[in-house]
């Protein structure tokens, strides 16, 4: 797997903390919201989409969902919210649909897990992202 570079990882930690800003007060509310998690960009890899498309791929776990993440690694415009598409992932196709934060354009989320509720501590979330990307990057069969 290649790794990172380290604009690759702020650009991550800055999809993180714009959910924090867009959703996390509202996030507080709801009857799901785990207060033993926070909002972290995990396991996030390089991956070519089927039409040439270059993005990373990975985990954004928050305090009330765990969701497949595509972040263009070039800049492109943002996506119509009606709009969506489907990923082919060595494991299977997935739906993915535009995710809107401030001054991160193009991003588009597929969720997995709508309640975490019951997820004991960071660390287990973690390690949960861990699981889901490998299960997600491993073709299937």
């Amino acid at each position: 797997m290649q790794a990172l570079t380290a604009e690759q990882y702020a650009r991550l930690q800055q999809l993180a903390r714009a959910w924090e800003r867009r959703h996390l007060k509202a996030a507080k509310a709801e009857a799901r919201y785990n207060p033993r998690l926070g909002v972290d960009a995990l396991c996030f890899q390089p991956h070519a989409l089927e039409e040439g498309r270059e993005v990373l791929i990975g985990a954004l776990i928050t305090p009330l969902s765990l969701s497949l993440i595509l972040v263009p690694v070039r800049d492109e415009p943002p996506a119509a919210p009606e709009t969506r598409q489907r990923v082919s992932l060595p494991s299977g196709d997935y739906p993915f649909c535009p995710l809107a934060l401030e001054d991160q354009p193009g991003l588009w989320a597929c969720e997995l897990l709508d309640d975490l509720s019951d997820v004991g501590s960071l660390q287990e979330g973690s390690r949960l992202a861990q699981q889901l990307m490998e299960r997600v990057m491993t073709a299937s069969g």
